[in-house]
């Protein structure tokens, strides 16, 4: 794409040389970790050209286009690191698979939000703050209660972690002052306080409110955390608890099985963050007007229901469900090629050889089938990846199985509802949510609101005109009107109802 230089000409500089064609002038631009500041193309400006139009802000300077944010780094962080083209994935500089081996869902949550592993006084301090803060007001139960019975999950608990925000006046800047949380990034040791009082809350309450969700679609009342049990193992317990007599053994009250909260422990450990993922960036991108956390979370929680984002597992089983069995494998891979048919769970928008996740998660899938027993699906799962990964087609693409691939067959495996996946998802990773938002928060150099450009390809200015005075608008295109809806019901009689107080009936 670049035209090389003689190597008589080379000269080792940190900047980016650029010539505007348009006027013939020269730009040197800085480069600072591999990248170029965006705010400096608004320096470049010329006359506007015979096909530029006055929306184009042509003598304004260059914007930068990246639709869907391909390749702009939106903020500068030390959180996680991700090398997509080698299937590496950091979190604060530890490989994602040594923590998945050797360390613990809430050991990890404390390297995420604070930047080094704890001691075991720090992660004692820390993991009795989580768990405390997990009890939520006995109001709660009303809020739950008030949705209908087949309610989705996810819009439960989106709207669970707005409403929990209700009760934190302290929490929320648009009360207590827009600085309540920044002026920890000088060093006021309440606004940290309160800051890691949020957090705490967050975490802690995540499972309950999940708990919450998963049991009133059950029909069941809802469970107190309890204490004693791990983050996971007291997970497990509020969704599955019956009543104070409910007794696995005498030793064992209830506690869930080892092996399924290791699972799940681990699970959690893979999902807890993901750098500039779409929910993260909705967090911050909501924080940065700095509302209380909860409404970042929530936020951040809405775009994780999407199907792009958190329904990539939940799609993987209906894959394999509508295959059928492993016989009909070869034929569904046919159908993918001619773009017929959707192949879920392979390949990733930031991952081009394969996902680190996934060898871990395949481990942990033998474990649970262990103890849970085959599910059927899995003899098709594996038809599948092994023809996926021997099929140049796919494997030209880089089309390698994901960690959605596993972690469907696993929740499935465990006895969670698909539309409980995404619910799975979202707890752990509001740890890397308020992670992110916490490193916000202590910037050193403040808090702008997030506010990108667009690109306006629509009419000039044009005059008003009356309504009396307009016919039907004819424009060409999808959507240019609104839809003709069909009413049925409520809405269908009372229509029916109108349109005959105006004509006389005939009956």
């Amino acid at each position: 794409m670049g035209k090389q230089l003689p190597a008589s000409e080379l000269k080792r500089d940190e900047s980016l040389r650029v010539v505007d064609n348009r006027t013939g002038k020269e730009y040197t631009v800085p480069i600072t970790h591999n990248s170029i500041p965006a705010n400096f193309f608004k320096g470049i400006r010329a006359a506007p050209g015979p096909n530029d139009r006055p929306e184009d802000e042509t003598e304004r300077g260059l914007r930068v286009a990246d639709r869907g944010f391909l390749n702009t780094a939106v903020i500068e962080s030390r959180i996680t690191y991700i090398d997509g083209d080698n299937g590496i994935l950091r979190y604060r500089g530890y490989p994602i698979e040594q923590l998945a081996e050797r360390s613990s869902f809430l050991e990890v949550s404390y390297l995420l939000i604070y930047g080094a592993l704890p001691s075991p006084s720090q992660l004692s301090h820390f993991t009795s703050e989580v768990l405390l803060h997990g009890p939520i007001h006995s109001d709660a139960e009303g809020f739950f209660r008030s949705f209908r019975y087949d309610a989705h999950p996810m819009s439960m608990l989106t709207s669970a972690f707005a409403y929990l925000g209700s009760y934190y006046g302290e929490a929320n800047p648009s009360l207590q002052g827009q600085d309540l949380f920044t002026k920890a990034a000088k060093g006021d040791p309440a606004a940290l306080q309160n800051m890691d009082r949020q957090i705490f809350r967050l975490i802690g309450k995540a499972t309950t409110l999940a708990a919450m969700a998963y049991r009133i679609r059950q029909g069941r009342d809802f469970v107190v955390p309890p204490t004693g049990m791990s983050y996971t193992e007291s997970f497990l317990y509020q969704l599955d608890h019956l009543s104070p007599t409910d007794h696995l053994s005498e030793s064992h009250s209830n506690k869930p099985h080892p092996v399924l909260a290791k699972a799940l422990d681990i699970l959690f450990i893979l999902h807890a963050d993901h750098e500039m993922n779409a929910s993260s960036t909705t967090v911050l991108q909501t924080g940065s007007s700095l509302p209380d956390p909860f409404s970042a979370v929530a936020a951040g929680c809405a775009s994780l229901y999407g199907p792009l984002h958190g329904g990539a597992n939940e799609a993987v089983i209906r894959m394999l469900l509508s295959i059928g069995s492993p016989k009909n494998v070869p034929a569904f891979l046919e159908a993918v090629k001619k773009r017929q048919k959707v192949l879920s769970g392979f390949g990733h928008r930031v991952y081009k050889t394969s996902d680190p996740r996934s060898f871990i998660i395949r481990k942990v899938a033998d474990e649970v089938f262990a103890v849970t027993g085959r599910d059927p699906l899995l003899d098709t799962a594996m038809a599948l990846h092994d023809a996926a990964l021997k099929d140049d087609y796919f494997v030209s693409r880089k089309l390698a199985p994901n960690v959605d691939f596993w972690s469907g067959l696993i929740y499935r495996a465990m006895g969670f509802p698909m539309d409980f996946f995404p619910v799975l998802f979202v707890v752990p990773r509001v740890v890397g949510w308020v992670a992110h938002w916490r490193q916000m928060m202590l910037s050193p150099s403040g808090v702008k609101i997030w506010r990108p450009r667009q690109l306006y390809l629509g009419p000039s200015t044009r005059d008003y005109v009356p309504l009396d005075e307009r016919t039907d608008a004819f424009q060409v295109g999808v959507g240019m009107e609104p839809s003709v809806i069909e009413h049925s019901g409520m809405t269908k009689r009372r229509k029916l109802a109108e349109a005959a107080g105006k004509v006389t009936s005939k009956l």
